[in-house]
């Protein structure tokens, strides 16, 4: 079944999972008003990028069925950043956070006022490639990269690494971050090699904002082999 799982969490988030396998023609009508998301449609998403993007929009209506049955009709729009958000008229609804990678969409739905980021991505060695872009020295040295580790397990340990900060920069909800300076993950100094690495858990996390400081606590899991998805959600906002 394409919805997969809505997963109740504490402080009153919801997190769902599609597994996509539609297409197009087929999720258009899963929407209760496919007219008001036609307009909306971006201008580049065809084939399988449109389809994500209809699954995502599927999944947020089935966790707000969920949630909050009586709340109205929402849509789901996007803010000039591209930010997602919820509206009814002049009505802000719940916070909401949404990733697409393959065959899997993800949705991360919170009481409104909630900084929330979520992220699905296929694993695969991009991560592994692009890491001294994204990763400090520190966080590198911390992966204890060496010829021991597997390579499978070495390039998922960088894309959930990656999805981290993601989720991260999903959160904290401002422009001009810079993902080395701004967004820091607190990784053991001496961790397990990469090929023992769990398959869930949860990564401890700082944003480094305008002279601020704040700690979060990234979960993450493997929704499907050759995935990893993380989250994170604070019930203060950090705007």
């Amino acid at each position: 079944m394409p919805l997969y799982s809505i997963r109740p969490l504490p402080g009153g988030a919801h997190l769902g999972l599609w597994h996509l396998t539609e297409t197009p023609t087929a999720l258009w009508p899963q929407l209760a008003t496919p007219e008001a998301y036609r307009p909306l449609l971006p201008a580049r998403a065809d084939g399988p990028r449109q389809a994500q993007w209809l699954a995502g929009r599927v999944l947020v209506h089935h966790l707000l069925a969920t949630v909050a049955p009586d709340a109205g009709s929402f849509l789901l729009q996007n803010d000039a950043t591209g930010r997602p958000f919820l509206i009814s008229g002049t009505d802000l609804g719940p916070a909401i956070s949404l990733s697409h990678s393959g065959e899997w969409v993800a949705a991360l739905l919170a009481p409104a006022g909630t900084a929330l980021g979520v992220d699905v991505e296929v694993v695969r060695d991009k991560a592994l490639r692009i890491a001294r872009k994204f990763l400090t020295d520190q966080e590198l040295a911390a992966t204890e990269l060496g010829s021991s580790a597997e390579p499978g397990t070495t390039i998922e340990l960088f894309s959930l690494l990656w999805s981290a900060k993601e989720t991260l920069y999903k959160l904290a909800g401002q422009r001009g971050i810079i993902f080395r300076q701004n967004l820091l993950l607190d990784l053991p100094a001496a961790p397990p090699p990469p090929a023992t690495w769990p398959s869930a858990g949860e990564l401890a996390a700082r944003l480094e904002l305008a002279g601020r400081s704040s700690r979060h606590r990234i979960c993450y899991f493997r929704p499907a082999e050759g995935y990893v998805l993380t989250y994170c959600y604070s019930l203060s906002s950090l705007a």
